[in-house]
């Protein structure tokens, strides 16, 4: 009887150890200073796009569809961070929208590639077009990044208060 007993303290400890050293895996908000990095990076790449899509001399439509391809380049790799970060976690992500999700990423990256190989634009602007973008997204997962620690961070200190 003392045994089971003595096995049962033992497995419950080693359950509530195995639970903090999972835990340990995101226990740790992100600095401040590389928060407000990031926010800058995915403002300066945005803004700079955008900039640069104002003052190019091309068509509307030709604008438009640029813009639109660093919006769906936007939305689509913060659904992977997301989609990457549940399931780490241990939240279910269906197969289809974690697929869709990495597919819609390489389909808007290969979307600008295309554009811009076809542009009537000098290379110099077709390199701040490609470096603008490139900041844009991944800024854009560290941001998304950013937020999910400090959410993780939080939940959990409230729940260690309860």
């Amino acid at each position: 009887m003392d045994n089971q007993i003595k096995n049962e303290f033992d497995q419950t400890r080693k359950n509530k150890i195995e639970k903090e050293e999972k835990r340990k895996v995101y226990n740790q908000k992100p600095t401040s200073a590389y928060v407000g990095a990031s926010w800058a990076g995915l403002l300066i790449g945005i803004t700079a796009y955008c900039i640069g899509l104002w003052n190019v001399e091309m068509e509307l439509n030709e604008k438009g569809y640029y813009f639109t391809v660093l919006l769906f380049a936007l939305f689509s790799v913060i659904s992977v961070q997301k989609s990457i970060r549940d399931r780490l976690e241990g939240i279910h992500v269906t197969e289809i929208y974690y697929s869709i999700s990495w597919f819609t990423t390489i389909v808007s990256i290969i979307l600008l590639i295309v554009g811009l190989w076809n542009a009537d634009l000098l290379l110099s602007e077709k390199g701040f077009y490609a470096m603008a973008f490139t900041l844009s997204i991944y800024a854009a997962i560290s941001v998304q990044k950013n937020t999910r620690d400090t959410e993780y961070v939080n939940k959990n200190a409230e729940e260690e208060e309860e």
